[in-house]
């Protein structure tokens, strides 16, 4: 039976197809074939998500070998949504792919850029479904050393800096990852999740396990983007081509915000959290990111470069949620990865469109497009209320159970923090939809026209699911809670 077999699909159809797409020679036959192997994915990781559900967790053993003597793959409702998230956004980004790559990538570079494209999705994907700590690691290095070679590709000269700056952070995170299951073995002797779950309560007392647990922390903060380690993303995401920006915006952080959930509320013993500063390091972190990046944004004259700013910001909110350690603040922060994925996925696609027809996105250069671009304007404008969280959008969701959860708490300057955050939503958000609305236009962006449907469609798709899921949100609350359940933090 194919159910019995998917979370290993998933990994290892794109992992085959990856060299496939190098060596065909023509480049829409690669993007035919990307299209069709993340399409199967999105289907194979709607069907786990549902299996999970109504069966419980799946444990999938690798070679017929038992855990944890073996490699097991290990499947509850986190890591299927986040497999759900990571493979919808894919078959999303392909069809738009098509014509911005080939618009920012050259010719000859097309089918190396979908077989690296495809490895990154792989690697992703490996993550979410491995439930042994060092496998985390070497897909965390396919996925790292692929999006290492996907940057490098941008137009602009910036493009090879910006990929090496992630590649000296990305290798100092993975590094400081390995280190720490390095000490965490040495004290436990296991490497499997579910098995380091029940033998870390009898060494947490142990300094060598609590710098195993700093280790892995720092390491996967890197990863995350989590301030103040935020420092690469900005320019990554700026220089980067398009589509690689909506695809690791939308992906790569989450991913690795689900390996900290899970580290810190599964393999470790329940209160670790609670009786360690983690909680509270977590929620100053948070704080710093939402008011600094947020801040930093409004100063920001390049379109990406603001929302990249953006984005540390809204990983300092789901730095909150798990700040507050508690049912409600982990469903807030899954609620919020979800969502996020979403509105920043939409907002990218719409700059990428802008992108397309004037080769800049920086606000002198947008102005008076709007009129221009009517569509990309109105994606703009639903994804950033979105951001903003403005009620009827996803983003609104996310930021009432962010809400409640620092109420719980009685945590009144997170609740002031959250709030104040969304008015400096407001005003980076605002300074776009001014260029692009209520500034006159220039002569040459008079003769713009409206970006091409194959760019259009799949950046509708991700706004109207901001406004699905921001007027429907029994499916994200409800997968959100039992993902916490699964991650063993007990409701109060």
């Amino acid at each position: 039976m194919i159910e019995n077999h998917i979370s290993l699909l998933l990994v290892v159809i794109p992992l085959i197809a990856a060299p496939i797409a190098a060596i065909l020679p023509w480049g829409r036959a690669s993007w035919m074939l990307t299209l069709v192997v993340t399409s199967a994915c999105f289907v194979l990781a709607g069907l786990q998500l549902w299996a999970v559900v109504h069966n419980g967790a799946i444990s999938y053993e690798l070679g017929g070998w038992a855990p944890p003597w073996g490699i097991e793959y290990r499947i509850d409702a986190l890591n299927a949504l986040v497999a759900l998230i990571v493979s919808a956004i894919a078959a999303i980004t392909v069809p738009y792919a098509l014509l911005s790559a080939e618009k920012e990538i050259p010719k000859q570079q097309i089918p190396l850029f979908y077989s690296a494209f495809l490895l990154c999705f792989a690697g992703l994907l490996g993550i979410t479904q491995t439930g042994d700590i060092f496998n985390v690691f070497v897909f965390l290095e396919i996925s790292s050393l692929s999006s290492y070679a996907l940057i490098s590709l941008g137009q602009r000269r910036q493009a090879l800096t910006s990929a090496y700056q992630y590649l000296i952070m990305g290798t100092l995170g993975a590094t400081f990852f390995l280190i720490g299951v390095g000490l965490i073995y040495a004290q436990t002797g296991t490497l499997n999740m579910m098995d380091l779950a029940q033998r870390l309560p009898e060494v947490t007392s142990l300094k060598t396990v609590h710098t195993g647990f700093a280790f892995i922390m720092i390491g996967f903060a890197l990863k995350l983007a989590l301030f103040p380690l935020h420092l690469w993303l900005p320019n990554a995401y700026t220089y980067a081509p398009t589509v690689i920006t909506v695809f690791l915006a939308a992906t790569a952080t989450k991913v690795a915000l689900y390996v900290m959930l899970r580290i810190l509320f599964t393999v470790f013993p329940d209160g670790f959290v609670s009786v360690t500063p983690t909680g509270d390091l977590f929620l100053l972190s948070g704080i710093a990111g939402v008011l600094t990046a947020s801040v930093y944004a409004i100063y920001q004259m390049n379109v990406k470069r603001l929302l990249a700013y953006s984005s540390v910001a809204q990983i300092g909110y789901m730095a909150m949620g798990i700040g507050f350690a508690s049912f409600k603040g982990v469903t807030a922060t899954i609620i919020h990865l979800f969502n996020h994925a979403l509105m920043k996925g939409a907002l990218f696609m719409a700059v990428g469109a802008i992108i397309y027809r004037i080769g800049a996105c920086r606000m002198d250069n947008i102005e008076g497009l709007g009129r221009q671009m009517p569509w990309t304007f109105g994606a703009i404008v639903i994804a950033g209320l979105s951001l903003i969280g403005v009620p009827g959008t996803a983003g609104f969701i996310s930021k009432w159970y962010l809400v409640l959860a620092a109420l719980e708490q009685q945590a009144w300057l997170s609740v002031g923090v959250i709030l104040f955050g969304s008015l400096l939503a407001v005003v980076y958000m605002g300074k776009v939809i001014e260029a692009l609305y209520f500034k006159p236009a220039s002569e040459a962006n008079l003769s713009v026209k409206e970006a091409p449907i194959l760019l259009l469609a799949p950046t509708w798709v991700l706004v109207f699911a901001n406004i699905y899921f921001g007027l429907n949100a029994e499916f994200t609350v409800g997968i959100a809670e039992h993902a916490a359940r699964a991650l063993g933090v007990a409701a109060k």
